[in-house]
């Protein structure tokens, strides 16, 4: 791995080139870990325009960042971010810095700040941006691996809590539990968000959290899920009913829903403009009458984050890439009776077909009470 941390530094660094700055301050914790490979709580990287790196971290992780990430210098300091920024004042001269504002607080800004003017040499800091963020949303193949991994893990837990069955009468966070511990079961590392169940009513929430409500008989179940593995997240959503047979609203929103995911699924395409995938989702649920219970994006990036670039909404920027993954994911919900939402994580791929990473079927099913 220390190779493709190192490709991914010299990625970076042509960037700087590019935007004629002398240097970056990475201080997001994620997009640390990207070019060096170190998770950690506490931990900057100090890159220059010609390649050379300096991580910064305290010692509780000095140990691993020396394991991880050998090729680069290391310091030992809890103050990160003031620390480096210390060292590029010191270089003496002139020196254009990019730094992360987005990942920067008022009070490390003002730290760092006071660190830059306290040396000879002449700082003018300048907006990074999400410049790694556009580097992270094009995978390689390792990546899609794991990522790919944890999807899979996420599948087999669903899957087995599928046909334990047994719903009626448990509740949402007995459920949810459940399913969790289903994943560590099969090798997640962690869940890659907080698990969404929501049942009856609270499936007309698209980002409920579960609660005590027990689940009855003929109630959608929604479930909205995910397994990380070595750092990358998996999101899958699938909607189903309790024990009973729909009821002819449930199967109406259900059938839309689906015909729009696949709709959206479709798109996924190397060139294809990322509002696109939204679009064609949309234009099914609003056509029929529904647009005003579709109020989310279609999609978004997935991979050392569970929301990354890029974004796949009405009004996003941008198009797809080889080897970037995504999630498709609409829904309908109806205040106060219902919802429904189908998700899937894929890869963008320059062969074709987007490779879905969530195959468990998303027919309706009616799972044993």
């Amino acid at each position: 791995m220390a190779e493709t941390h190192a490709r991914r530094r010299a990625e970076l660094a042509r960037k700087l080139v590019d935007d004629k700055l002398d240097a970056a301050l990475v201080t997001s914790l994620v997009n640390v870990r990207y070019l060096t490979g170190l998770d950690s709580s506490n931990a900057a990287l100090l890159l220059t325009s010609d390649g050379s790196a300096v991580l910064a971290t305290d010692s509780r992780y000095s140990t691993a960042a020396k394991a991880v990430a050998e090729d680069v210098e290391l310091v030992v300091e809890r103050g990160v971010a003031t620390s480096l920024a210390t060292r590029a004042a010191k270089a003496g001269g002139s020196l254009r810095l990019g730094v992360e504002e987005q990942a920067v607080t008022l009070e490390l800004w003002e730290s760092m700040r006071a660190a830059l003017d306290a040396e000879a040499g002449t700082v003018e800091t300048v907006h990074l941006g999400r410049a790694v963020e556009q580097l992270r949303a094009v995978k390689d193949e390792d990546e899609l691996g794991l990522l790919a991994q944890a999807c899979a893990i996420s599948c087999r837990a669903l899957e087995d809590l599928w046909a334990a069955g047994g719903f009626a009468g448990r509740t949402e966070k007995e459920i949810a539990r459940d399913l969790e511990w289903r994943m560590f079961g099969h090798g997640a590392d962690a869940v890659a968000f907080e698990t969404i169940v929501a049942t009856g009513p609270n499936s007309a929430v698209p980002h409920h959290r579960p609660t005590e409500r027990v689940v009855e008989r003929g109630d959608l179940l929604k479930i909205d899920f995910g397994a990380a593995y070595r750092g990358y997240h998996a999101d899958c959503t699938r909607t189903s009913v309790v024990g009973a047979e729909p009821q002819d609203w449930q199967r109406e929103i259900y059938d839309l829903v689906a015909a729009a995911q696949q709709a959206g699924v479709d798109t996924v395409a190397v060139g294809a403009e990322c509002m696109s995938v939204d679009h064609a989702s949309r234009a099914i649920i609003d056509d029929a009458g529904y647009k005003e219970n579709f109020g989310h994006g279609t999609g978004h990036g997935v991979g050392l984050e569970v929301h990354e670039a890029p974004t796949l909404g009405y009004s996003a920027a941008g198009t797809l890439a080889d080897r970037m993954a995504v999630t498709v994911e609409p829904g309908i919900y109806l205040p106060g009776r219902g919802g429904v939402r189908i998700e899937d994580t894929l890869a963008v791929r320059a062969s074709g077909a987007s490779e879905l990473f969530t195959p468990t079927t998303k027919d309706l099913l009616i799972l044993d009470a």
